[in-house]
């Protein structure tokens, strides 16, 4: 649009438009007070003069110097803006995972894993500006990817994420959090977060979760805890049959929520429970909310002031309306 950028830095002026009407009425009403008059009996000798029929132009030019002076006085300007996004320190957020076995079970669909994947995904494509790595566990923890920006990176690594044998088995959520909090501990970022997730009870590693949620406690590393699994039974892999496929059957619910509160309460986030789908979307829809990295905005405003267009104009009304008052509308007393 032509006129989108263009403002008044004044526009209670526009006000002093109202007595335009006003100074009409008062010109017709007083106009033949303001006009010698002569009577004589008949006027068949007289011819009307054209400029006489013109003399209404002088109002007409002063009301339009009226007009574009108010203008000028409301300042008409145009406005540039430039605006400068700079980001401040991030969020460094690790993704602890529990690998196990157990993570097969169908009570999500198409199974724990599965679901993980695909909700995990969404969440770093909408962490443009942070830093996210990966760690896994069941019975012992490793580093998947380290802390990055690149988030194809870590996408991939969500992609290729399966329950595997070369791990030992159990569920480690102490060697996972110890694990974490060690590639978070150097970070400079402005706040340092931990997502663990597990479907099960710490059952093996040598690193007590206790111990390893006081050490995120030293470093200031929030954590917010996911138990992943419906209440109930769930179909679960209780074996491998010759053919080398899992072997599932109806199996408890097992999740120590009472450490996965512990852990997330005393480094001062939040736990959560994902009993279905929509559940797991969510949770991390409402961890996305709840860690947002600050960006400042600064803008620029370079303003183009256009009033004294205006104000010539009316100035050249004015002159022209005095110039022809004292020529050719020059009137005797």
């Amino acid at each position: 649009m032509i006129f989108e950028n263009f403002t008044f830095e004044n526009p209670n002026w526009f006000w002093l438009l109202l007595s335009i009407p006003l100074a009409v009425f008062w010109y017709f009403k007083k106009r033949q007070q303001q006009t010698a008059t002569l009577k004589i009996s008949s006027t068949q000798g007289f011819t009307k003069s054209t400029l006489a029929q013109l003399r209404p132009l002088l109002f007409i030019l002063k009301m339009l110097a009226l007009v574009f002076l108010t203008i000028a006085m409301a300042r008409p300007r145009t406005v540039d803006v430039t605006t400068k996004v700079k980001k401040t320190e991030g969020i460094d957020i690790i993704m602890a995972v529990d690998i196990s076995a157990s993570m097969l079970a169908r009570d999500l669909e198409p199974n724990r894993l599965e679901a993980l994947k695909k909700v995990a995904n969404n969440f770093v494509n909408g962490r443009p500006n942070d830093r996210i790595g990966l760690v896994i566990y069941a019975g012992e923890s490793y580093t998947k990817t380290p802390l990055t920006s690149d988030k194809s990176i870590i996408i991939n690594a969500l992609n290729d994420l399966d329950y595997t044998q070369n791990i030992e088995g159990g569920t480690a959520i102490g060697m996972g959090l110890a694990t974490s909090v060690n590639k978070l501990k150097d970070s400079k970022a402005e706040s340092k977060v931990i997502i663990l997730l597990t479907d099960g009870e710490n059952n093996a590693g040598f690193i007590d979760p206790i111990t390893a949620t006081q050490l995120a406690t030293e470093y200031d590393i929030k954590t917010y805890t996911i138990g992943v699994g419906s209440n109930g039974m769930a179909l679960s892999p209780v074996g491998i049959k010759p053919n080398g496929q899992f072997e599932y059957r109806n199996v408890e619910v097992k999740i120590d929520e009472a450490l996965m509160k512990t852990i997330a309460e005393s480094t001062g986030g939040k736990y959560f429970r994902a009993t279905d789908n929509e559940k797991f979307q969510a949770i991390y829809e409402e961890i996305d909310a709840l860690e947002k990295t600050e960006i400042e905005e600064f803008k620029f405003y370079n303003y183009d002031e256009k009033y004294r267009f205006f104000l010539i104009i009316a100035g050249a009304l004015l002159f022209l309306e005095f110039l022809l008052k004292h020529t050719f509308f020059r009137s005797f007393v």
